[in-house]
């Protein structure tokens, strides 16, 4: 049964950005595309312009890279102790992605001109509202699934195509054996694995293993999602918008940023001493928040990054799970009720 406020249009101004195509959904999916395309482009650009001034006779972590040390993590061009021995692998990394945002980009342009504005007027599958509940919990389990089949992919770099830079050795090893064992791999998000929380994890088993796991309940919950309807008192519990989701996914990529700050500050096996720098201490007394003594290495860009990134995105959760829950700032209260305004 549909139970939807009415709501009264809305001019939004162009510097809104992505409000103007709430009802858009294709000129939305454009967006999105050509957002993707940004992204795998600054990628793309930025390995390449890390390789042009990459001087392999000094630490890596002393040159201001950010991306060629995480393509040596994942054992690309690496020898003994962490030496690079072979930059043509990045090099090749960085044409691929500059060559895939070029057609990322071809489709966020098609979709933002040549397609039809909303996705229902050519392809009902695509279409979308976003007060209907189902349809946006079957776009969550794709989601779902897109993120564990990434996971998956972690997993098999490490098992089968060529393995990972391990810094306990100082060479790259095929992880053969990962951990699977429940008790091992949540032992370390339940804090019963020692100190530092998830950050201390101190073997390449683990860490793959931990993996399998994130994969595997990825793809059953999103599966589940994809296949299922919520249940009626999640539809009451939760505010069924556009800008709700906004704020739902700020939230978690807020979470995720802070909980990275922490992890590069202080875990040497998932970023190597080698390619990032020597572990840091965390304080708030002073700039950098994140120091290791007067070394500006790359663990201290990459914590004080995710910090920073962390915290602007945790505003822009709180200012939008307000709107989303009809608070009008320039009222200074809530001017209408959000909820049950789902189908």
């Amino acid at each position: 049964m549909t139970n939807m406020a009415v709501q009264t249009p809305v001019s939004i101004p162009w510097w809104s950005g992505n409000a103007r195509l709430t009802d858009l959904s294709g000129r939305l999916l454009g967006a999105h595309v050509a957002h993707a395309g940004l992204i795998v482009l600054w990628a793309g650009a930025t390995t390449l312009f890390e390789l042009a001034r990459f001087n392999t006779a000094q630490p890596m972590y002393e040159q201001g890279l950010i991306l060629l040390p995480h393509l040596a993590t994942l054992g690309f061009g690496v020898g003994n102790d962490g030496q690079i021995v072979d930059t043509y692998p990045y090099f090749v990394i960085g044409v691929l992605h500059l060559i895939s945002s070029a057609f990322l980009g071809f489709g966020g342009i098609f979709h933002a001109l040549q397609a039809p504005e909303v996705l229902e007027q050519r392809f009902s599958f695509f279409g979308y509202r976003w007060q209907d509940a189902n349809k946006m919990t079957t776009i969550l389990g794709i989601h779902l699934v897109l993120l564990g089949l990434g996971a998956g992919l972690l997993v098999a770099k490490a098992m089968f195509f060529g393995g990972l830079y391990d810094s306990t050795v100082g060479e790259v090893r095929a992880i053969t054996s990962p951990t699977l064992n429940p008790g091992m791999i949540f032992g370390y998000l339940f804090g019963v694995n020692g100190k530092q929380w998830i950050a201390g994890v101190n073997n390449l088993e683990d860490v793959v293993g931990g993996h399998i796991w994130v994969s595997a309940l990825c793809i059953a919950g999103g599966l589940w999602h994809i296949v299922t309807q919520p249940f009626p008192w999640t539809k009451q519990l939760f505010v069924w918008s556009g800008e709700a989701y906004l704020s739902y996914s700020l939230g978690a990529v807020s979470l995720m940023s802070l909980i990275a700050a922490y992890f590069v500050s202080v875990n040497t096996l998932v970023y190597p001493a080698e390619f990032y720098g020597p572990a840091l201490n965390i304080g708030f007394d002073r700039f950098p928040y994140f120091q290791s003594e007067d070394l500006l290495s790359s663990r201290v860009w990459l914590a004080n990054a995710h910090f920073w990134l962390g915290f602007f995105f945790l505003q822009g959760h709180l200012w939008h799970a307000l709107r989303a829950a009809g608070f009008d700032f320039q009222q200074g209260k809530v001017v209408r009720s959000t909820r049950g305004e789902v189908i």
